[in-house]
């Protein structure tokens, strides 16, 4: 029956895939995304990986799809047309993956009891973490505690990626009113309105969840990535509701960014904690009198800074790319306002040559 499942899971997972690459209606490839994103997390949870499970639908299936939809109201819905065809690329990737099956050949088979992984480093988290971390969830004693150089270098990375989304589309300060007129404010409220109530409601819990992940991790799935995509969502599903200019109100942009760096530097400051205290760099042993206390305290403050950074590169993320559409929105009604302005100016210009020009032949005609 397992054996079934895992078919039916990888042919859809193909299906979709294929649908993704043939597909042109760029809003029909998120879903999709969205759909593969789902079946991905079922396919890890038939795999007893929980914990990868409840990352790819936090990420792949939910801010992801939230992420591009923002992205191609700047791009327009529709893929532009091939005017070639890349054969050259088509034989790089056919060549590219014959290199990478061909040197699968060599690694043990899928499963495979004899494998290294299952002779060596998997009993060793297995049999010994409890006893040196403390920490029943036995996956965050790796991510955490084993692996938390690894765990800091990916924090670094989305840091990076929200610093370049701030370079590349972030647009120059400006003193703006956030005051609408009374129009514009009851036509907000009434649209959708019975989806803002109910988000609304929802959103307090939605939060609530993202702090039960984010300090649960130790007892079962969740941590500081997962919690932090679900915090971002909640606040991104609140801009989306009642608007950029109200969330922006509200969720102050200097802070958040500055809460993006705090996380990392958190992270790193508690290596440097235990750099100091003359052991290895990310060794908790050493921030307590208890090692066992000391990998609890540390592996709490290093989930707390990556579910800081993660919550707030995801928000400016999203702030950027649906601020810069507006900006772009605002720039166009600009443009065309001052083209009628021209228009209007000329006609009333020739109105005026022309009224002059008879007056004048009526003039000369008397």
């Amino acid at each position: 029956m397992e054996t079934l499942v895992d078919v039916v899971l990888l042919t859809f997972l193909v299906v979709i895939a294929i649908a993704i690459v043939r597909t042109k209606d760029l809003l029909a490839v998120v879903m999709l995304t969205g759909i593969y994103g789902l079946l991905s997390a079922s396919f890890f949870v038939v795999l007893d990986a929980v914990d990868v499970a409840f990352t790819e639908a936090a990420v792949g299936a939910g801010i992801s799809g939230l992420l591009m939809l923002a992205a191609i109201t700047m791009t327009g819905r529709t893929e532009a047309p091939k005017r070639h065809k890349p054969l050259l690329a088509l034989l790089v990737v056919f060549v590219t993956g014959g290199m990478l099956i061909y040197g699968t050949l060599d690694m043990p088979y899928f499963g495979s009891f004899e494998a290294p992984v299952h002779q060596h480093v998997a009993p060793r988290y297995i049999n010994d973490s409890m006893q040196e971390v403390g920490v029943p969830n036995i996956v965050t004693s790796v991510l955490a505690s084993y692996r938390a150089f690894d765990t800091l270098g990916e924090v670094a990375v989305i840091f990076t990626a929200g610093i370049g989304v701030l370079s590349l589309l972030s647009l120059p300060q400006r003193r703006r009113s956030y005051r609408l007129d009374e129009s514009k404010k009851e036509l907000m409220h009434e649209q959708h309105m019975v989806v803002r109530i109910v988000s609304k409601t929802l959103i307090p819990f939605i939060l609530l969840f993202a702090l039960y992940v984010q300090f649960h991790g130790d007892f079962g799935p969740g941590g500081g990535f997962q919690a932090g995509v679900i915090f971002a969502a909640a606040i991104i599903l609140y801009a989306m509701l009642f608007g950029l200019d109200t969330a922006k109100r509200v969720f102050n942009q200097t802070l958040i960014q500055l809460i993006a760096a705090i996380g990392l530097l958190l992270y790193a400051s508690v290596g440097v904690v235990s750099l100091f205290s003359g052991v290895n760099y990310l060794d908790y042993n050493v921030l307590a009198d208890d090692p066992v206390a000391g990998q609890h305290l540390g592996i709490l403050l290093i989930e707390l800074g990556v579910g800081c950074t993660v919550a707030a590169v995801m928000i400016i993320i999203f702030f950027n790319f649906v601020g810069r559409r507006e900006a772009q929105q605002d720039a166009n009604e600009q443009n065309s306002t001052e083209l009628n302005n021209s228009h209007e100016l000329k006609s009333t210009e020739l109105k005026s040559t022309e009224l002059n020009n008879t007056k004048q032949n009526n003039r000369e005609g008397e």
